[in-house]
C-alpha cells in the first residue's frame, strides 16, 4: 500500500473512502470496503479542535496504517490535520480535497461521519454532489451492540479484550518501544519485554492476558506489580514464550488474546511465581487454540 501526504497526492481517479477509523473496526472495515483509497486525518481531529475531549485512541497511526493496508486497499492519504486545516469550510474540503486533488469519483462515508469547520458537513452535503457518487454506509451491529470507537474503548479498558476482538475484527493490537526495567521478571524466571505506554492510548485494564507479541505467544501483565514496591507507573510487560533474544529499543506489537486474570499482590515471591507458571501455561493454551491476525 502506498503513503502518500495529501499535498503530495498524484492526480488520478479514486473510490475514496473517508474518516478517522480508529481501531479499524468492523464498521470502519465496512465504509473501506470496495474503494481503492482511505482518506484519514493525523493526528485525530479532537486533538487539535477540542484536547480536552480527545479520548484515548485505540490504534496509533503506525497499527492503523497497517491494519488498512491488510484490508487490500491500494493508497492512504494522510491529511496532516492542524488549526488551519480545521478552520476550511466544509464546502472547501469537497472542492479542494475530494474533487480537484483527490478526483474521486466515488465517496464513501459512516452514517455518523462529519467534517469542515464546526463539523458542519454531513454525509447529506456529499450525497447532494454530481461530481461523485456517495455511499453512505449505516452503523453495523454485532451481538446486537452498534459497533463503535467508544464502545470498544469501554471494553478494553475493562480488560475484555477477547470481546473486543468481535467489534475490531481482530485482536486489539498496543505497540510500543521495548525499555529497560528492574529486571524483577529475569530474576524470577520470566524475563519480560516492558513497554511504558504513551498516554494518548488506549491500554487493556490491570491484569494478565494470553497475548502474540514478536510471533510468539506471550503472558502480559498490565498493571503496576502490587507485590512489589517499585515506585513505577504503568507498564505492559509481555513474557514471550519460547523466546531468547534483545528486545531493547524494538518497537513490539502485542495482539491481546483473552484476559486470564486480574492483577493482585502476592503474599510471597514463592506465590507469585507459582501463579506466574499457571498463567504462563494458560496462555500457551488459549494462543495454540487462536489464529493470529495481525
Amino acid at each position: 500500500m502506498k503513503v502518500t501526504y495529501l499535498k503530495d497526492a498524484e492526480p488520478r481517479p479514486r473510490r475514496v473512502a473517508v474518516g478517522t477509523f480508529d481501531g479499524v473496526h468492523l464498521g470502519h472495515r465496512e465504509v473501506i470496503r470496495g474503494n481503492d483509497t482511505v482518506l484519514t486525518f493525523e493526528p485525530h481531529p479532537l486533538a487539535v479542535v477540542k484536547p480536552d475531549a480527545l479520548p484515548k485512541l485505540i490504534s496509533s497511526y503506525e497499527i492503523k496504517r497497517d491494519l488498512i493496508a491488510g484490508l487490500g486497499v491500494e493508497e492512504l492519504v494522510v491529511i496532516q490535520f492542524d488549526e488551519a486545516f480545521s478552520k476550511k469550510p466544509a464546502e472547501q474540503f469537497i472542492e479542494e480535497v475530494l474533487v480537484q486533488t483527490l478526483q474521486a469519483t466515488h465517496v464513501s462515508v459512516g452514517e455518523n461521519f462529519t467534517f469542515g469547520q464546526k463539523a458542519r458537513g454531513t454525509p447529506q452535503m456529499l450525497a447532494s454532489r454530481t461530481e461523485f457518487d456517495t455511499r453512505v454506509v449505516p452503523l453495523v451491529e454485532v451481538h446486537g451492540e452498534t459497533v463503535s470507537s467508544s464502545h470498544i474503548r469501554g471494553l478494553v479498558a475493562a480488560g475484555e479484550v477477547k470481546e473486543a476482538s468481535d467489534f475490531l475484527g481482530g485482536p486489539f493490537l498496543f505497540q510500543g518501544e521495548v525499555i529497560h526495567g528492574d529486571k524483577r521478571g529475569r530474576e524470577l524466571g520470566f524475563p519480560t519485554a516492558n513497554i511504558a505506554p504513551a498516554g494518548e492510548l488506549a491500554v487493556p485494564g490491570h491484569g494478565v492476558y494470553a497475548a502474540w507479541a514478536h510471533g510468539h505467544p506471550a503472558a502480559v501483565n498490565v498493571g503496576v506489580r502490587p507485590t512489589f514496591q517499585s515506585g513505577r507507573g504503568l507498564l505492559i510487560e509481555a513474557y514471550l514464550l519460547d523466546f531468547d533474544g534483545d528486545l531493547y529499543g524494538e518497537q513490539l506489537r502485542v495482539a491481546f488474546v483473552e484476559r486470564l486474570r486480574g492483577e493482585k499482590r502476592f503474599e510471597s515471591v514463592d506465590d507469585l511465581v507459582a501463579q506466574m507458571e499457571l498463567d504462563v501455561q494458560r496462555a500457551r493454551e488459549i494462543c495454540s487454540a487462536t489464529v493470529f491476525r495481525r
